[in-house]
């Protein structure tokens, strides 16, 4: 049985392959999410010559070991070149291609690659370089600090009900509990084991690697105390004061809105601020928050899937989660900014902004919730679009179709 591709195989394949483009491309997302699976699936699948290296396979990933592999790369793209005489890269494919996996891992490396880069543009070596790294946060932090106008970003998000349907026939329950952790998909038989796994090979790697590198954790107890006390509240405004008051030795607000900011740019755990045409008044609302990933907070619980789902208020939440971790999957690629809304009893699950256009979406999970808000928000932006998702009523969008990606969120 062929292994399963993700459609971002044929984009990065099409990269590979394309004439006249010299830029860096650069893929960013989420620990386990199959990027190197990806990379290897495109290259397989090319005929050129390539290196493919890792810095998790360095004995010490250095800036002299990265330069040792862009030399070895150069190598195979001037012995690719008819009779070595320098061609130009926008007429021509790639000679060679260099792909760097967990470039992150190297220190300073956005700016030995800046060098390298630049090096090459200069002497017209005809080779594209392609790098990857779990933490979003570092790749882009490096990207700002040296690679500006020399990098396209491309995204590697969570699993999507459809890709997990198609790989793992996953149902919809199965996706609301196991999420989209392609790894993990082989233990759903065992729960235990598939929690233990989640646990040890994708959360605590994430925090311990992923977070710690990239800011200053001075309270390294009470990140990991935030993160399971977002998942638990996943989908529910919790303000400062309220997390403040559950949480030991927690500081103060600021400390928790750098954390939550952390566990966010490394994609585990977003808050979603309250929507207002203000920004500083969105940005000193309460949270709402968001696991990236359902399996982020069931793997954090003791439930079973069966005591899970036949909880309607624990199942609620869990809908109204894989909804937002969509959203925040499709967010950057879709270009839009997502919130929540609420005004007294009033509450609208999320609000999405692109440029001057607004949607406001209402998911009907099945739990109880205080009813009138759509129509409160709708009052003060008429110019927002109504989106329903799930429940059955007239104009509403199917559940299923809308985690699989089949929905259009603005005309």
């Amino acid at each position: 049985m062929a292994m399963f591709q993700r459609n971002m195989v044929s984009e990065i394949r099409e990269r590979m392959r394309e004439v006249g483009n010299p830029l860096l491309q650069v893929i960013v997302g989420p620990r386990q999410t199959g990027k190197s699976t990806m990379l290897t699936q495109a290259l397989e699948e090319i005929n050129l010559p390539y290196l493919f290296v890792s810095s998790d396979d360095a004995e010490i990933p250095s800036r002299q070991w990265l330069e040792t592999q862009w030399q070895q790369a150069r190598h195979l793209a001037t012995s690719n070149t008819d009779s070595g005489a320098k061609t130009s890269s926008k007429k021509t494919p790639p000679s060679a291609l260099l792909v760097v996996d967990e470039i992150q891992k190297v220190p300073k490396w956005s700016s030995a690659v800046k060098a390298l880069w630049d090096e090459d543009q200069v002497t017209g070596v005809n080779l594209k370089v392609f790098l990857s790294g779990s933490s979003s946060l570092l790749i882009q932090s490096g990207l700002e600090e040296s690679l500006m106008g020399r990098f396209e970003l491309l995204r590697s998000t969570h699993w999507s009900f459809a890709e997990c349907r198609e790989a793992f026939g996953f149902d919809l329950d199965d996706f609301l509990f196991f999420g989209g952790f392609p790894g993990a998909a082989r233990f759903v038989k065992d729960e235990a084991r598939w929690r233990d796994y989640l646990r040890n090979s994708i959360i605590e790697p994430t925090i311990a690697m992923d977070a710690f590198a990239v800011a200053e954790i001075r309270k390294p107890a009470l990140l990991r105390a935030l993160f399971s006390l977002g998942a638990r509240f996943s989908s529910q405004e919790l303000s400062y004061t309220k997390m403040l008051g559950q949480l030991h030795d927690a500081g103060n607000t600021t400390t928790l809105a750098s954390y939550l900011d952390t566990l966010g740019k490394v994609g585990m755990l977003a808050g979603l601020s309250k929507y207002h045409p203000s920004v500083l008044t969105s940005r000193k609302s309460s949270p709402r928050l968001m696991v990236f990933d359902t399996a982020l907070m069931t793997a954090t619980s003791t439930a079973s899937k069966k005591a899970f789902l036949a909880d309607s208020e624990a199942r609620g939440h869990l809908v109204e989660s894989a909804v937002g971790a969509s959203l925040l999957a499709r967010g950057p690629v879709e270009g839009f900014e997502i919130f929540w809304w609420r005004e007294g009893n009033a509450e609208v699950d999320f609000v999405l902004r692109r440029d001057e256009d607004l949607v406001a979406l209402e998911v009907k999970s099945g739990r109880q919730k205080p009813r009138g808000g759509m129509d409160a928000f709708l009052r003060l932006y008429p110019e927002a679009r109504r989106l329903v998702v799930g429940g059955g009523g007239r104009g509403a969008v199917d559940l299923e179709a809308f985690l699989a990606g089949q929905v259009p969120l603005f005309d």
